[in-house]
This record gives structure tokens, C-alpha cells and sequence, in this order.
């Protein structure tokens, strides 16, 4: 083979191609073996290509797929992750809702041994909001009381606990006007709770109904829509309407404005944790020397942030607590524990946006009752209409 290869390149040069090698051996007279050869077939016009080349060629052809499969996957990726999240997501939201019925009975069985109906009495008080503590409370309090003995009936048990509810609420009644005082009103809170469109209900109703002299101010300089929508208000309603930028200005307007029987004050949202501003609120009130401070509070926020809320208004000088957003609410068992720690009563009730409806007065066994879901909306909404008069 060397030999055969040594004459290839004499003969047809370096850069000549072996295209086939074979061993032969010739017959002599065509019977017996002859000699042993090799056969090569070689060329210098034609180009083949390096066995290594193949070997790479073909190393890629076989990597190919396996590096082109993540492209396709990706591809393809999203709608299989969305439903696979889908199903992962509702696999794990039914685990939670078991692993929570259990720790309830769990709970329930581990505090006094509850009956039947006492224990289904404890979830319907956690499906309305009620925390599992306060829940667990009204239960105990429910099997202590000699007068509910006996009781297996799931809606004469709910009617006990709304006692013992409308025993822990207190409600001060409407704005009181007295003819011929002028009576000054502030509403303060929060952001976005609905304090303008609050003061506007409570506005209409006292000028369109009771024919009272109504006027407004606003100290709300920092959202120019927020005064935009009193002036708006105001202009329809036909009151007077002041904007007071600094607490000197509020005590000339309300000097100004002492002929009249309500002043409503509309002040800006302030965080409780904004200590700057929550002081800045108290030079107000103080130059306004209002008669009552209604703290607004939406019924949609968390039971803890609305008790850290009203602990700080209180400090300011809140007299009273003023509920917003009742349509939006799933439940109202978050408000129950700032309805019983604050000290504050509670004023009024808010249920929408129309001016000047969706406002009434509160009273402490609609609101039990509205609590514990004992009405449909519509019984609640007449419920509240017919307590006592929207004003005083």
C-alpha cells in the first residue's frame, strides 16, 4: 500500500485523491494463487471531501435537532405554560380551601367540643369576613348565653350573635342642625375612601330636602380634580364654596360663612403614617373649630389597616366613623373589630356613587344585621330608609 501510494503522488501529484483501495490477487494459468497486490484508484480532477469533514458534518447534523428543540419549545411555550399554570393554580387554590376547612374544625373541635350547629355557626361567621378570634368569641359567648340553649335553628343562632353584634356597635345618628347655629362639619380619612362624593350626598340632602342654608369649603389644594368635582357640585346644588390653602385663611372663611345653619369641610386624603401632613390636618381642624369630625373609611379595607387608621385620626380629634363602598364589599366583618375597639360611633353608611342617594343613616342593628348578611340588599337599602330621618 505504501508502495501503491508513493507512485499516486509521483504521478498525479500532492493534492491527488485516493477514491478506492482494494487487495487482489492474480491466479497463474488461472488455477493456482499468484501474487499478492493492492489496487488503488485515485484522481487529481476530483474533490473529496475530508473524512474528518463528514465526521464534523455529520456531528452536526446529529446536534441540530437537540439544539433546535429548545427554539421550537420556546415557541410554544407560553399557551403550555398558561394552561399548565392554570391547572397548577387551581390544583393549588382547592388544597388551601381544604387545608383551611381543616385547620377550622380543627380549631372549632380543639376549643370546647362545639355541636353540629355551633360549629357550622363559627363558618358561617368566618364566610362573612369575621376573623377566626372575634368568630370563635361570638361562638363561646352564643353557648354561655342561657337563652340560646337549646337553639339548633341556623338562623335563630345568627339572629343571637347579631345581638350580641348590635350590643358592641354604637351609632351618634345624623348631623344634627339647629336653626339659627351655624354647625361646621369636617370629614377626614384617607385617600380615595369618598370623602368629596360623601359630602356632596350629604350636602344635596340637607339643601335640596330639608331646605337647610348649606355652604362648603376645601382645603384639598393637592388634586385640582378633587376641588373641580365640589365646585361641580357646588354649582349644581347651588351652595357657596370656598377653597382655604393655609389654616389663617380658614378661620376669615369660616367667619364669612357663620350665617350659615352647616358648613360641610372637605379636607385632603392623608396617610396615617405621614406625620407631616396629618399635623398639617390638625392646624386646620383646629382653626375650624369644627362640631364633628366623621372619619371616612372604606368597608374594602383590611381590618387591621382601618383599626391603625382610626387609632390615629382619633389622636386629631375624629368624633365619629363614616363607612364607604358597601356595594364593593364581599363581606363586612373586617369593619366589626374597628366598630369595637375605636370608641368612635359610626354616622352613616355609603352604598354607590349617586348623589344624593346611596347615603343613610347608621344604626347599630341594620349594621349588625348587614354584617352577618341577615338581608338581601334590597331589605338592607329599606331597612336603613326607614330606622330614623336622614338628618337631625
Amino acid at each position: 500500500m505504501h508502495e501503491a501510494l508513493v507512485l499516486v503522488r509521483e504521478e498525479l501529484g500532492p493534492d491527488a485523491a485516493v477514491l478506492h483501495t482494494r487487495e487482489v490477487r492474480n491466479r497463474w494459468l488461472g488455477v493456482l494463487p499468484g501474487r499478492r497486490q493492492v489496487e488503488v484508484t485515485a484522481s487529481c480532477g476530483v474533490n473529496v471531501p475530508s473524512r474528518f469533514a463528514k465526521r464534523a458534518s455529520a456531528e452536526q447534523v446529529v446536534e441540530r435537532p437537540v439544539e433546535a428543540t429548545p427554539v421550537s419549545r420556546t415557541q410554544t411555550r407560553p399557551a403550555d405554560e398558561a394552561k399548565v399554570s392554570r391547572q397548577v393554580q387551581s390544583q393549588l387554590s382547592s388544597l388551601q380551601a381544604m387545608v383551611q376547612d381543616l385547620c377550622r374544625r380543627s380549631k372549632a373541635e380543639s376549643n370546647g367540643d362545639w355541636p353540629e350547629e355551633l360549629f357550622r355557626l363559627f363558618t358561617d361567621l368566618l364566610d362573612v369576613e369575621i376573623s377566626e378570634d372575634l368568630a370563635r368569641e361570638l361562638v363561646e359567648r352564643v353557648r354561655s348565653d342561657p337563652r340560646a340553649v337549646g337553639l339548633t335553628d341556623p338562623v335563630m343562632l345568627k339572629s343571637r350573635v347579631a345581638g350580641l353584634i348590635e350590643n358592641d356597635i354604637r351609632a351618634s345618628g345624623p348631623i344634627r342642625v339647629t336653626p339659627g347655629r351655624c354647625r361646621l362639619v369636617a370629614l377626614v380619612g384617607p385617600t380615595g375612601v369618598g370623602k368629596t362624593t360623601s359630602i356632596a350626598k350629604l350636602a344635596a340632602n340637607f339643601r335640596l330636602k330639608e331646605k337647610r342654608r348649606v355652604g362648603l369649603i376645601t382645603v384639598d389644594t393637592y388634586r385640582i380634580a378633587a376641588i373641580e368635582q365640589l365646585r361641580t357640585y357646588a354649582d349644581i346644588i347651588d351652595l357657596p364654596m370656598h377653597v382655604v390653602s393655609t389654616p389663617r385663611e380658614m378661620r376669615e372663611t369660616v367667619e364669612r360663612m357663620s350665617h350659615l345653619d352647616l358648613i360641610l369641610l372637605d379636607t385632603a386624603g392623608r396617610s396615617p403614617k405621614d406625620e407631616v401632613r396629618i399635623q398639617e390636618l390638625r392646624a386646620f381642624l383646629g382653626e375650624a373649630a369644627a362640631d364633628e369630625v366623621h372619619l371616612v373609611l372604606s368597608s374594602v379595607a383590611a381590618s387591621r389597616t382601618l383599626e391603625q387608621t382610626a387609632e390615629r385620626f382619633t389622636a386629631i380629634g375624629a368624633t365619629s366613623l363614616l363607612l364607604t363602598k358597601l356595594d364593593e364589599a364581599s363581606g363586612l366583618g373586617n369593619v366589626l373589630p374597628v366598630l369595637r375597639s375605636s370608641g368612635l360611633p359610626l354616622s352613616y353608611l355609603t352604598d354607590g356613587q349617586n348623589v344624593p342617594d346611596d347615603i343613610a343613616v347608621a344604626d347599630a342593628h341594620s349594621v349588625a344585621r348587614l354584617i352577618l348578611q341577615l338581608d338581601t340588599a334590597r331589605e338592607q337599602r329599606t331597612t336603613f330608609s326607614c330606622q330614623q330621618p336622614m338628618y337631625g
